[in-house]
């Protein structure tokens, strides 16, 4: 195994097997996944600060086994910033020291470890480690097939078109992977007030546009429909963060894109994004994401 000892802002870190392929149909090696993050880490930052993150770590690369990783404890640097949360798995294992990566030195330890996806929950820990009520409100567009993305922009729309009229700023990104999703900055007094909203959200649409909407998990209802996830927003759960990679068989990202984007998207690879296209976009656009980091407005009764 080669070893290389780096300095990231002051923080040490030793690198290891830099040249291992971990997207094999691309050739995508760890050296390529730690350089991402190294670019991206201005404009995603912001998004994972101060918030738990579940690691999605794949060693052997997208074609081996993967793992998610919430306790850290053993391998954890002395200067990482952790947060011991109870085991939201509720499986009596106890707490678990989640990671939180508040700067560059900790992006990359997170990459050095294949960690190739990040998934953070709608809400942060404070500076003494409790736990705050949410300040995101997420849908996550789900396609059941033959449906696509392009289907989950179409309901993206009609979202929108609620989410605005209740005084909210929806921001979408993909999710990387199939779907679509859309956020909201909002501010909240308890841990359920954004469940509630969504799932009344979510229902109506299934109502007005049953052909195309449904807000139950069964998936024999969903052939051909677009499922609004309005559940991500239990604070159990977590989603992609923005800008993070994915493990499928390319180094696809969830990446934030604008309204003209979903209005116009016509095939699901008009909003397919690989790593390269994302620091193109970033160089250029900035972060498209921004919105979602201004003050959250309060929820309608």
């Amino acid at each position: 195994m080669t070893r290389v000892a780096v300095d990231v802002d002051g923080r040490r870190l030793t690198l290891s097997n830099l040249d291992k392929v971990l997207y094999p149909e691309t050739g995508f090696a760890k050296r390529d996944v730690i350089d991402y993050y190294r670019q991206v880490a201005p404009v995603m930052l912001p998004h994972i600060t101060d918030r738990p993150t579940t690691l999605r770590r794949f060693p052997d690369g997208v074609a081996g086994q993967w793992f998610y990783e919430k306790d850290v404890s053993r391998h954890a640097p002395d200067w990482l910033r952790t947060a011991r949360l109870a085991n939201r798995d509720d499986d009596g294992d106890g707490p678990n020291d989640y990671p939180v990566l508040d700067d560059l030195a900790s992006l990359v330890w997170a990459a050095n470890l294949a960690a190739l996806e990040l998934h953070v929950p709608q809400w942060t820990v404070t500076a003494d480690g409790e736990q705050a009520t949410p300040d995101r409100l997420v849908f996550d567009l789900d396609p059941g097939a033959p449906a696509t993305i392009v289907e989950c922009c179409r309901v993206a729309e009609s979202l929108r078109e609620v989410l605005t009229a209740d005084g909210l700023t929806p921001v979408p990104k993909t999710s990387g992977s199939k779907g679509l999703q859309l956020y909201c900055a909002v501010r909240t007094s308890g841990p359920d007030e954004t469940s509630r909203y969504a799932k009344v959200v979510a229902r109506r649409l299934a109502r007005e546009q049953p052909t195309l909407v449904v807000s139950t998990m069964a998936k024999s209802a969903r052939t051909g429909k677009v499922l609004i996830d309005w559940s991500q927003n239990n604070p159990s759960k977590t989603t992609v963060a923005p800008y993070s990679l994915r493990g499928k068989e390319i180094p696809t990202v969830s990446t934030p894109v604008t309204w003209d984007e979903v209005e116009g998207c016509r095939t699901p690879a008009a909003l397919r994004f690989e790593a390269n296209d994302v620091i193109e976009r970033i160089t250029s656009d900035g972060d498209l994401f921004s919105a979602v980091l201004r003050d959250g407005v309060r929820l309608p009764a």
